[in-house]
């Protein structure tokens, strides 16, 4: 009924699911962001995210600290993007085929990764995951983990690097007008690349956080399409850090909705409709979201375009 819905979107646990299911929709989509406020398109963000899962996860494993694994999941997915940002800013290449071609190279190498070093597990093996934030007198937060709240501190950090520093200045001149930043003294590549590399960084964190902290082992295919969705929040977003975590939020919102009103049978506002439904509210919502935002929307001028050092 009306009244059980509304009851349900206004309840702790509800929002305490919200959040945990858009924390690395967040962390994704900032990482997309700056990239392509650089200009360069990133489609390896999927196996980016599942090398990053894996990375964090094994270090783990291994003896290493949570923290650590974060550390190492995050320089996994900048060297990703290194790879991403050499083959398409150095070598201009085309950036669609190269971040595809990342995405199924860094998902391959996960799986053969983690088959060399468990052959004969037929169950994946477990780790003790980040602890809630009990500590934290915030009612939604302290039933979350840090990497959420690592999340929430990132977008205005990244905002404020964006729109209030020369670095942030000189990331978005080469995604705007890279003969602009050129002329005044930015080299546009190591810009270009930095920046792909930091974003690339933070969706190797993306990935992490769902071995480390969601969950406390690693599945094949638990990424489940997150990284292409963060690619359309960013366009959501119009590439604002703000805008990205209200769109980020709104899809975990969808998500975690669908989910309560599958397990509580009450149906959407009392009316019972088949699961399917509630399977494709969430994408549902958000293309119509994404449809209404995208037409006003203001890309970076430069992005997707190879620029060559000198070229006018």
């Amino acid at each position: 009924m009306l009244a059980e819905t509304l009851d349900l979107l206004m309840s702790v646990p509800f929002w305490v699911a919200v959040l945990r299911i858009a924390t690395p929709l967040i962390l994704g989509t900032l990482g997309v962001l700056l990239c392509e406020r650089a200009g360069v398109l990133n489609l390896g963000i999927e196996g980016i995210m599942v090398a990053g899962a894996f990375a964090g996860w094994l270090t783990v494993y291994q003896g290493g600290g949570l923290w650590l694994g974060v550390m190492v999941a995050a320089l996994t997915g900048a060297a990703f993007g290194v790879l991403h940002g050499v083959l398409t800013v150095t070598l201009s290449l085309s950036q669609h085929v190269s971040g595809l071609g990342i995405t199924l190279f860094a998902t391959s190498i996960a799986s053969y990764a983690y088959r060399v070093s468990f052959p004969k597990v037929s169950s994946p093996p477990t780790i003790t995951p980040f602890a809630e934030m009990v500590w934290l007198p915030v009612p939604v937060l302290s039933a979350l983990t840090p990497l959420t709240l690592l999340a929430l501190l990132l977008v205005p950090a990244i905002g404020y690097v964006l729109y209030r520093t020369p670095l942030g200045l000189a990331i978005r001149m080469v995604g705007e007008n890279p003969a602009a930043a050129e002329g005044q003294g930015i080299d546009v590549t190591r810009v270009r690349i930095g920046a792909v590399a930091a974003g690339s960084a933070l969706m190797g964190v993306a990935g992490c956080f769902l071995t480390l902290a969601a969950f406390n082992a690693f599945y094949f295919n638990m990424v489940n399409g997150r990284g292409w969705v963060c690619v359309a929040l960013v366009v959501f977003a119009s590439w604002r850090p703000g805008k990205a975590l209200l769109g980020a939020v709104l899809f975990a919102l969808f998500d975690a909705l669908q989910l309560r009103l599958q397990q509580s049978g009450s149906g959407l506002f009392g009316v019972a409709v088949p699961y399917q439904v509630y399977l494709m509210l969430p994408y549902l919502l958000s293309i119509a979201a994404l449809v209404l935002v995208a037409r006003r929307a203001a890309y970076p001028q430069a992005l997707m375009k190879p620029y060559r050092k000198g070229e006018r």
